[in-house]
Formats: C-alpha cells, sequence, structure tokens
C-alpha cells in the first residue's frame, strides 16, 4: 500500500517522548476498507545494519498528524512477530 506522506513522518510516542521510527505500512478493514492501523518500522542498527523491529499501532492510539510528525500512545502496542519463512519441505521425513 502506498504511504506516500506518512512515510516522511517521524512517529512519536506521547507517553515518553521517543521517536519510534516511520510509517512502513497501513492495515485496513477488508470489509469496509478503512484504515485501522499504521505499520511503523524502528530505526536500523550501527550504520543502518541490524533488525528493524515493527509494532503496530492501532488508529485510535494516532493523536494527532502533524506536517513533520505523527503523535500516538503506543503504550502496550506489542511489536509485529518477525515474517514466517514459508519454504516447502524436501524431504517426506
Amino acid at each position: 500500500m502506498n504511504t506516500e506522506g506518512f512515510d516522511e513522518k517521524d512517529v512519536i510516542d506521547v507517553a515518553c517522548g521517543k521517536r519510534i521510527g516511520c510509517v512502513t505500512a497501513l492495515e485496513f478493514d477488508p470489509c469496509d476498507g478503512r484504515v485501522t492501523g499504521i505499520v511503523v518500522s524502528g530505526d536500523a542498527g550501527f550504520f543502518g545494519f541490524g533488525k528493524r523491529e515493527k509494532t503496530l499501532i492501532p488508529w485510535c492510539r494516532i493523536k494527532k498528524i502533524g506536517e513533520d510528525v505523527i503523535l500516538v500512545d503506543a503504550d502496550g502496542c506489542p511489536p509485529l512477530p518477525p515474517p514466517r519463512c514459508e519454504r516447502k519441505k524436501r524431504h517426506n521425513c
């Protein structure tokens, strides 16, 4: 999904004032097409290497969308689990 406009904004947790990351995806309700949340990808590690933790922020937790930042209440929003690799089994063991 195109996140044009959102991906340039920093996402800030209002509870602690910490930068969470940037928007990498939008989550939609397939029944009515409404946006139900944003997926925020954290910063990479040392020199851009390392894992980027992704967090799903429900739409109701977004407090304010400004020109430069998105303020959210991320308290209690768990990180998304890493994607599972769906490989076919090579052997029938």
